[in-house]
């Protein structure tokens, strides 16, 4: 009988292009997710099916692996064998078929989380259950095997988020705190049909950005991200959700403007919210395309979500509501769903 390991993906709520600065960031994980089932195998090898890839990943588990080409999913199962065996001894690979329900590309950490549950795929396969903090040791680092040199909010997000909050993120060390979300707040996920692969095409232009810290602009958007994060908080803490709709779209401005990650797609998308009421939206992720991340109270949301498909997807060819434009609701993170609520 296979084993499953489900980890979620996330949207940031507040906080982008911050992380990899050790900055405190605001993100939630979202129930879509990747699921793995799994066997062990009595060898060092390493053999991944996807329902959504024709490719096969098969390879010798090795002490070096090597990259395949950009943009393949591989790569993350790779990291995963890579940063597992860095880190631990190990003597089993598995087989493994990966299912998701999380579209790629769309700033959602799809790619996050697919290497986060294979390495406890093979962390549980060798009998080893390491704790949060030693995950987050790992995994960023693992995630550098595809060229991307990110931070760990992806990471701290997909395992120790908790159903019905969003997790402050803080670094040195890594610290989660959840901030519960007020029950009449709603968040709806709009992708600008742009793939967003940072592990491909847009790599160059994310690993530069990072390296911009002190960059004029660059630094105007980082501390005016790190002001509403803080702000983000406090309005989430004391139900505002006109203040942190604000915050939302101010932080597109920023990101648009400052860091020019944007794109008109994504633009779009976030006018066409606010005309039709919603109180913020944002791109969420690194930009380059992707999603939206919009908020509105109650049934508010059916308007947003009815202007949309009327005005940015109706003229647009390729448009699936279930994976382009859907709600999205704070969920645990894979470490919760492994143990239960402590």
């Amino acid at each position: 009988m296979p084993k499953t390991i489900a980890v979620p993906g996330r949207v940031n709520l507040i906080g982008e292009h911050i992380d990899y600065h050790k900055l405190a960031v605001l993100p939630m994980a979202i129930d879509r997710k990747i699921l793995v089932r799994w066997n062990p195998l009595n060898e060092r090898r390493v053999r991944a099916t996807s329902t959504s890839e024709e490719s096969v990943c098969d390879f010798e588990w090795t002490p070096h692996l090597d990259p395949g080409a950009p943009g393949d999913w591989s790569n993350y199962v790779k990291a995963a064998a890579q940063a597992v065996s860095d880190a631990w001894s190990v003597s089993r690979g598995v087989e493994a078929e990966v299912a998701s329900d999380l579209p790629a590309a769309a700033g959602l950490s799809s790619s996050s989380a697919l290497l986060t549950a294979v390495t406890l795929a093979l962390l549980e396969a060798n009998g080893i259950r390491a704790s949060f903090a030693e995950l987050m040791n790992v995994l960023p680092e693992g995630e550098y095997f595809v060229g991307t040199r990110g931070g760990a909010m992806d990471h701290a997000a997909v395992l120790a988020a908790r159903a019905g909050c969003a997790l402050l993120v803080n670094f040195d060390p890594v610290c989660a705190e959840p901030i519960p979300i007020p029950p009449a707040w709603r968040f709806l996920v709009a992708h600008s049909l742009v793939m967003s692969r940072k592990s491909a095409g847009a790599r160059e232009a994310y690993n530069r950005i990072r390296a911009s810290r002190h960059v004029h602009e660059v630094a105007r958007h980082v501390d005016g991200e790190v002001e509403r994060v803080a702000a983000a908080v406090s309005a989430l803490r004391s139900d505002d959700l006109p203040a942190f709709g604000e915050i939302l779209f101010a932080s597109h401005s920023s990101l648009r403007d400052r860091l020019g990650v944007s794109c008109p797609e994504l633009d779009s998308i976030v006018e066409i919210a606010r005309r039709a009421g919603a109180p913020g939206a944002r791109l969420t992720g690194a930009g380059f395309g992707g999603c939206a991340i919009i908020v509105a109270r109650g049934d508010a949301i059916l308007d947003v979500t009815a202007a949309l498909e009327h005005e940015f997807y109706a003229r647009r060819t390729g448009f699936d509501a279930s994976r382009r434009l859907f709600e999205v609701h704070a969920s645990d993170g894979a470490l919760r769903r492994l143990t239960g609520p402590s």
